[in-house]
């Protein structure tokens, strides 16, 4: 006879805002009064009436061993409430429990996230507007992107330096008029609202904030000499600090475009040089995925990291160390790109062999040797071969013409 399947009690997590109880639907309530155990922040206990009889714990460190104690709990029988701030499926633990646990176990009593809160505040249609989380370690960096010409920004703040930290990146983009908006508290008894430029926030380096805050951001550039960034690939060269081992700006374009940034993807730069393509590429393929920028010289591996800062992609490995070493403990990519190594049998077929299939590798050459070893590859695995040959316009004597720059081959394989 077949042994019934042992049941637990459900898992339930509940959303709370600022203000509380006052906030929560009547079924949560009675949720949050029955549970044995209950798991939550230390900000959101105090905030819990002193009846809830359950005994309670605060997050642990690291954030999924609390897994672990959750299941232990449901297994003697325990009900198990779990109380996130907002909504637990918005920047929450929502989504971790969701991948440890069965839908089917998890009841969920979702609050406004802030960033609802903040929309409404603000009058903002939240479907027109930027969304990004700078709280726990993610760096101010991220906004690099987002600085656009009228963009509307929702920042989820990690203390109260964050509007500082925002202004400063805006001032030196030329978008010091931007209008910068402090949302505190959102929904309970402090909530506050304050509002300056970016200018205003930067010349008073003010940092004092309250810690709990949506930073609303309204891009307006002071003028035409504002440095407005591109999207899309072929950023000018001078947006990177080089001393000259950079791809240029339309080789670039090309290139970062053949290794088809995409979410979820990893991307290997060999060779990376002032990390040019690595940076673009991340851009475009945007938080979901990773690159490894991997250059044995320590003072590019410097000028790579001051590019990710300030191109918006802190989320950049750098790794400073020779190839083939460096290679070995990497995990498996989508893409390859091989820039200065690209003459290397041995970095070519360990790029290769490491490439997940259906993967892409493109390598290109500025040297004859080169050409010809992209060329053998070409004849002996297939591919495609590109030779790009850029022009621009130059004085010549009184008037100007197009000068040639060195052309450059390029091999672009997609693993099978």
């Amino acid at each position: 006879m077949k042994e019934p399947e042992q049941s637990f009690p459900p898992l339930v997590i509940i959303g709370m805002g600022d203000d509380g109880l006052d906030g929560l639907p009547l079924v949560a309530i009675r949720e949050l009064f029955n549970a044995d155990v209950l798991y939550t922040s230390p900000r959101l206990e105090r905030m819990l009436p002193e009846e809830v009889r359950a005994r309670t714990h605060l997050w642990p460190s690291p954030f999924d061993l609390m897994v672990e104690e959750i299941r232990k709990q449901r297994e003697a029988g325990r009900q198990v409430v779990v109380v996130t701030s907002g909504d637990p499926f918005w920047h929450g633990a929502g989504s971790l429990l969701a991948r440890h646990f069965p839908l089917e176990e998890l009841v969920v009593r979702p609050a406004p996230s802030s960033f609802s809160l903040a929309c409404a505040r603000m009058g903002w249609a939240m479907q027109e507007v930027q969304k990004l989380s700078l709280h726990g370690r993610r760096s101010p960096a991220l906004v690099e992107t987002a600085i656009q010409p009228g963009c509307r920004l929702l920042l989820l703040a990690n203390d109260g330096r964050t509007p500082l930290e925002v202004a400063a990146r805006l001032v030196r983009r030329g978008f010091s008029s931007s209008r910068l908006t402090v949302l505190a508290h959102l929904d309970g008894p402090e909530e506050s609202r304050h509002d300056m430029t970016a200018r205003t926030v930067a010349d008073l380096e003010k940092d004092d904030f309250p810690d709990l805050h949506v930073l609303a951001v309204e891009c307006i550039p002071d003028g035409p000499h504002a440095r407005v960034l591109p999207l899309a690939p072929g950023l000018p060269d001078d947006a990177f600090e080089h001393d000259g081992q950079i791809t240029k700006q339309a080789v670039r374009a090309v290139t970062v475009s053949a290794l088809m940034p995409r979410p979820e993807a990893l991307l290997w730069d060999v060779g990376a040089g002032c990390g040019s393509i690595a940076v673009e590429w991340l851009r475009i393929a945007g938080l979901q995925s990773r690159a490894c920028a991997i250059e044995r010289d320590v003072s590019r591996c410097r000028m790579i990291s001051n590019n990710a800062d300030m191109l918006g992609v802190p989320h950049l490995e750098v790794i400073c160390d020779a190839v083939p070493d460096a290679l070995y403990p990497l995990p498996t990519p989508d893409a390859v790109f091989i820039g200065t190594a690209a003459e290397s049998g041995e970095i070519f077929d360990i790029c290769l062999d490491a490439l997940k299939p259906g993967g892409i590798l493109v390598a290109n050459a500025v040297t004859a040797s080169g050409e010809a070893a992209l060329a053998e590859r070409h004849e002996r695995l297939g591919g495609e071969l590109l030779r790009l040959a850029v022009s621009r316009s130059a004085p010549l004597g009184s008037k100007k013409a197009m000068r040639p720059a060195f052309p450059v081959t390029q091999f672009r394989l997609r693993k099978t």
